[in-house]
């Protein structure tokens, strides 16, 4: 009796440790499909529509976001994550991948990792930017439609970085990449360098671009249990007076509910020597744009609609009004529907 009750034991350890491991291990299948509506106030909304000079939904009446599948693995010291992009909206923040088309313009992400220790993390291929607060999927951005600052800075990197937990509250990152949005490969033999430094979630980013150089911070404060402050401040400047930009915004957002929160996004953007971000400058090549958007944030299950008024107002005549005649400010509207899974 001694003996199968030892060997009963043991059999149970041995499952217990089992199951252990397996729980380790975690495969995941995620996404989202987005859609929306645009019109504007302030001018036309047919063959001469026009919308600000950000990323993202800026395609008139209903419009087609992207449909974004995740497939990723966690395991206890490697992983990957496999994120492909179908539409206008992963088009654009890709760039369609110009070398292989036919199967790299719907790569959002693609990347393997190594847990070398507890407090560091190697990483491998191409992975969405650390800077700036907003990212390409709508699912993680309070906002619908996207800020100058975002749609300026860089997207995506590929390259090998390295995560480090330097305490509870500080890390680090260091990286080298390919030039920005050269994502396939490198055909140039120029590389990137980046480097974060965060601190109880705030983050001062730099990334040395043989191109351009930029540095941003990103972060924010949770004012009350329902109001949140999030921060994003950035400059870039481009080698050979090829321009730079220098922007700030501010996320203030309340949750009145469980179920529904309201958001605003102030953005001051500015850019010298003909930078081109804004579409119209003086005859120095200066321009600046101050954009308010109010945005709500209704939640049904999974599914998340999004009802957003945006105003564009710029230093020079950047957009027009219904009667085609050059103004300096737009107003929009955007009714979004996102469902994630």
């Amino acid at each position: 009796m001694k003996k199968i009750t030892t060997f009963l034991m043991l059999v149970m350890v041995t499952a217990l440790f089992a199951q252990e491991e397996e729980s380790k291990k975690k495969f995941d299948f995620t996404g989202s499909v987005d859609a929306y509506y645009r019109a504007n106030f302030t001018a036309p909304n047919d063959e001469n529509s026009i919308a600000p000079g950000s990323s993202f939904a800026n395609l008139p009446g209903f419009a087609l976001g992207m449909a974004n599948v995740v497939a990723s693995y966690e395991g206890e010291k490697v992983g990957f994550v496999a994120d492909l992009v179908f539409g206008p909206r992963g088009t654009d923040a890709i760039f369609a991948s110009p070398m292989y088309s036919a199967s790299g313009n719907i790569v959002n992400q693609l990347y393997a990792y190594w847990n070398v220790s507890e407090s560091v993390t190697l990483t491998m291929g191409n992975f969405n930017t650390f800077l700036g607060y907003e990212v390409i999927s709508p699912v993680a951005n309070f906002n619908y439609s996207t800020s100058y600052l975002f749609s300026y800075g860089p997207f995506s990197h590929t390259g090998l970085k390295a995560d480090i937990a330097l305490s509870e509250d500080f890390s680090l990152m260091l990286g080298v990449f390919n030039d920005t949005d050269l994502t396939e490969f490198n055909p140039t033999g120029d590389y990137a360098f980046g480097a974060q430094l965060g601190y109880a979630g705030q983050y001062l980013n730099f990334l040395l671009d043989p191109s351009f150089t930029e540095i941003d911070f990103t972060g924010g404060f949770d004012l009350s249990d329902d109001f949140f402050l999030g921060i994003n401040a950035a400059h870039l400047s481009v080698e050979d007076d090829g321009g730079t930009f220098t922007g700030v915004a501010l996320y203030p957002q309340l949750a009145t509910s469980e179920a529904f929160s309201i958001g605003l996004r102030g953005e001051y953007f500015a850019e010298t020597e003909f930078f081109g971000a804004i579409g119209a400058s003086d005859a120095d090549g200066d321009s600046s744009v101050f954009a308010l958007t109010l945005t709500g944030s209704l939640a049904i299950d999974n599914l998340t609609i999004k009802p957003e008024i945006r105003l564009d107002s710029a230093s020079e005549e950047a957009f027009w009004d219904n009667d085609l005649a050059a103004s300096k400010s737009l107003g929009s509207f955007v009714l979004a529907a996102i469902y994630s899974f």
